[in-house]
């Protein structure tokens, strides 16, 4: 019987710890994440750390309720292109700036 071979996600590159993983997925852009000081909410677009300043609502209906939203923030210069990220799959909700969404959570 043939020895059985590990999966290797990408070659040359061990797997992920477990407590790893889920400290990506806490940074994935569904995820309302804050700068390194821990002050300022950034931009969820992929190697952006400009300053947030939108909140896009959104829900994947395949697999949320209605009425639950996740969100992505974005800076200036990122909203359009994230706004039709999710448009053109039918998630996108409700656009707001930062300042609406954290005055309607208080």
């Amino acid at each position: 019987m043939a020895a059985r071979r590990r999966f290797l996600p990408w070659p040359g590159r061990a797997p992920q710890p477990r407590a790893l993983r889920i400290v990506s997925l806490m940074n994935s852009p569904d995820h309302a994440s804050e700068s390194a000081a821990g002050t300022a909410p950034i931009c969820s677009a992929k190697g952006c750390r400009a300053a947030a300043v939108w909140v896009l609502a959104w829900n994947n209906p395949k697999l949320h309720t209605p009425e639950r939203r996740k969100t992505w923030l974005a800076c200036d210069e990122h909203r359009e292109h994230l706004s039709k990220f999710l448009g053109a799959r039918g998630f996108l909700k409700d656009v707001v700036t930062l300042d609406a969404w954290s005055a309607a959570d208080r």
